[in-house]
């Protein structure tokens, strides 16, 4: 260790002592104070200051910074360091920070500052400040002891640049079976995505290992962090990709200090919404059969039925068949209750029309049913013979049943059953609202596969956008189901009504949307473009990001998954930039049947003695393949190796035998693709991209075997 070094170590393990002392003295007065439970407002507001107090000390203890910038304001005479980290602390008896929350607006220059000898600014509350940036230095503190010191920029030094010595070390490090947070090594460019507008509906575009699930997180923690009392984390939700992802992302905002922050899939989301005791068919999906057993491949064009019913000309069309069905809702007959008393049914139009015009359609239908039920009630008490009241009393329930036989209780369910009749069995109010609308509902061959499936209460992943739109004209959207910020990853593999449907629940516009075109393997129901979901946005209320360099893989591993996209009949939406880290070439090797579950036992041994707890997957073409491997593995007595299926809700780490599609939003250490051959991936950009997940799952080490003709994807 060089004299400089030594001296800066020995400097910072000085203020890391007297930082912990600090904060524990804090901490053991805190808890000396006894906890208020009262009722008096003001003591529970200083109870609460005390315990968010307690909550950032106990966090930050144990790795209280992870940065230092010394920042020279202009107008000053000297520069002052400040040491960002996941928690601001506050010194003992003093307005003085100890530990600046990453957050804060003069922490925004850690991540900002590109190098340079010119004045810097970053914008505050009070405007923009500026100065000269003197040193920006990074720590590793772990457990309370200090690990490691890098300078990535000195102004003493004569290039002034900035270097990525701890971003590589970072980047080296072994994954376990959690995503981690990256506030140490937040990038510029990641940085503009994580404090930008509440209000702004933002797109993200982002090659594999380029941080975006993570930047979206750290978003999340921003956001509760500037806009504190317009936000609340229980008002938050994240929609991901499957369970077992969202278990792989559960760790990082409890690391950030966020919780409460709603976390699901849109199925799950959308089922808990719907009353209708309905199901979805796994069977039925075109997808899910091509990716568990290799036939049935799908279609990707607008012809697809899931991007027929994830249209937004499918949504227009559906919001005019309501519009057409509340108009023609109330039924064109009088209401008799008994022979010679009789109810017009202009009156009850005008209950309809006029007094009860703003309720959702189901609420009205509810309201008038109760309200005719009390007319009856009334006028049966004017009937002054006891014998004629009896007899009329019964008739008035007989006939409120019938008339509420010609008023359809639908739900939202049996409503859209309605919309997969044939032409010639299609209600009257869908047949003149597809008239009107001049459109085309859906093609026979579609209504009459879904219908199928309807019959038996079972429907498909892209019946549920449509159903909650309806469920939202019967019942309006409830204050707890809209949010004050909404997060989708993997957006790609959303269909613009699901988007659209969204907007509905979240206030103010406030998105974000991430995904990567090129990984885009429901292209049978995703978007194909950006600008399909960015059209849903007003131009100065979105904004859209792209985000090209790769932090996960190596060079050689990212170079070679660019290959894979190049080979395809269609040029790629974009290429991954590696960042400068260099590992082990990536191996494609031919490997007959009957030596492969040796070679792979072998293959994992040697993992296990060289990686110690580092990841590994087998990834393999179908669900089907990776079931017969696992087993096969299991039989030959190779121990711990985790078998992860579709609906599967946890990630246990190790050894992982897995579909190469359920690989998608995980990373691991070292990955092994079997079945590289033509027939497994073929020269098509679907086959392309999936490939290319598989690939892209890599971080350090990558290879791929194959029996027979190597696929044409690979060089």
């Amino acid at each position: 260790m060089d004299t400089a070094l030594e001296q800066a170590y020995q400097q910072e393990l000085d203020y890391l002592n007297r930082t912990i002392q600090d904060m524990d003295e804090q901490l053991a007065r805190l808890e000396a104070t006894p906890r208020y439970t009262g009722h008096d407002v003001s003591e529970q507001v200083l109870e609460s200051i005390r315990e968010n107090k307690r909550h950032a000390l106990t966090h930050a203890k144990s790795e209280p910074y992870f940065g230092r910038l010394d920042f020279q304001e202009s107008g000053k005479t000297s520069p002052t360091p400040l040491y960002i980290g996941k928690f601001g602390v506050e010194k003992a008896e003093s307005p003085d920070l100890l530990v600046i929350d990453w957050r804060a607006p003069v922490a925004s220059l850690f991540y900002s500052f590109t190098g340079g000898t010119e004045a810097t600014s970053y914008e505050s509350p009070e405007g923009t400040i500026e100065g000269l940036v003197y040193l920006k230095r990074n720590l590793v503190i772990r457990k309370q002891l200090l690990q490691r010191v890098v300078d990535t920029f000195d102004r003493s030094q004569a290039d002034g640049a900035v270097t990525d010595e701890f971003l590589l070390y970072r980047l080296g490090e072994n994954k376990d079976n959690k995503l981690r947070d990256i506030v140490s090594t937040i990038q510029a460019e990641q940085d503009a995505i994580i404090r930008s507008a509440k209000n702004d509906a933002l797109v993200i575009q982002g090659v594999a290992g380029s941080g975006k699930t993570t930047v979206a997180l750290h978003r999340l923690a921003f956001l509760l962090y500037q806009y504190r009392g317009q936000v609340n984390a229980e008002r938050m939700i994240i929609f991901a990709p499957n369970r077992m992802f969202l278990d792989y992302i559960s760790g990082v905002l409890p690391e950030l200090g966020v919780g409460h922050i709603q976390q699901t899939t849109f199925a799950d989301w959308a089922l808990g919404l719907l009353e209708d005791e309905i199901e979805l068919s796994a069977a039925a999906d075109r997808l899910e059969l091509w990716f568990r057993t290799g036939k049935t491949r799908p279609m990707a064009d607008d012809s697809a039925p899931g991007r027929m019913k994830g249209s937004l000309a499918f949504m227009e069309l559906l919001q005019a068949v309501l519009d057409e069905y509340e108009r023609q809702a109330v039924p064109k007959k009088d209401y008799s209750p008994w022979p010679g008393k009789k109810l017009p049914a202009a009156v009850i139009q005008q209950w309809y029309d006029v007094e009860y015009k703003h309720e959702p359609v189901m609420k009205r239908r509810e309201r008038i049913l109760a309200r005719i039920k009390r007319w009856s009630e009334l006028e049966l008490e004017k009937v002054w013979e006891v014998h004629l009241r009896k007899e009329y009393k019964k008739k008035v329930s007989a006939s409120l049943r019938e008339y509420g036989k010609l008023w359809t209780p639908y739900t939202p369910f049996t409503f859209y059953k309605e919309l997969l009749l044939p032409d010639d069995k299609l209600p009257d109010f869908v047949q003149t609202a597809v008239h009107k609308h001049d459109g085309e509902l859906l093609s026979e061959s579609v209504r009459a596969d879904s219908l199928k499936l309807a019959k038996k209460k079972k429907v498909q992943p892209e019946d549920l956008a449509p159903m909650l739109l309806i469920h939202h004209r019967f019942y309006s959207i409830h204050s707890d189901d809209r949010f004050d910020h909404t997060v989708i990853d993997e957006a790609q593999d959303f269909s613009p009504f699901q988007v659209a449907l969204l907007q509905l629940h979240t206030k103010n516009g406030s998105f974000t949307i991430l995904g990567d075109l090129s990984q885009g393997i429901h292209a049978y129901q995703g978007v194909h473009r950006w600008e399909e979901l960015l059209h849903l946005f007003p131009e100065d209320e979105r904004g859209f990001f792209t985000l090209n360099r790769s932090y996960r893989s190596t060079m050689e591993i990212i170079e070679f998954a660019n290959g894979v996209l190049e080979r395809a009949p269609e040029p790629p939406p974009a290429l991954a930039v590696p960042v400068f880290r260099s590992g082990r070439e990536v191996a494609v090797h031919e490997v007959a049947e009957h030596e492969l579950l040796e070679r792979l036992i072998a293959h994992i041994r040697t993992f296990r003695e060289r990686g110690g707890e580092g990841t590994f997957a087998v990834l393999t073409r179908t669900e089907e393949r990776s079931s017969m491997l696992h087993e096969a593995l299991a039989a030959a007595g190779c121990p711990d190796v985790h078998r992860i299926s579709a609906g599967q809700q946890h990630y246990e780490g190790g050894v992982s035998v897995l579909p190469v599609y359920l690989s998608k939003g995980l990373e691991f250490d070292a990955v092994l693709i079997v079945d590289a051959d033509a027939a497994s991936y073929e020269r098509t950009m679907w086959d392309a991209r999936l490939l290319y997940v598989g690939c892209t799952r890599a971080l350090h080490e990558l290879e791929l075997w194959y029996e027979g003709a190597r696929s044409e994807l690979i060089s």
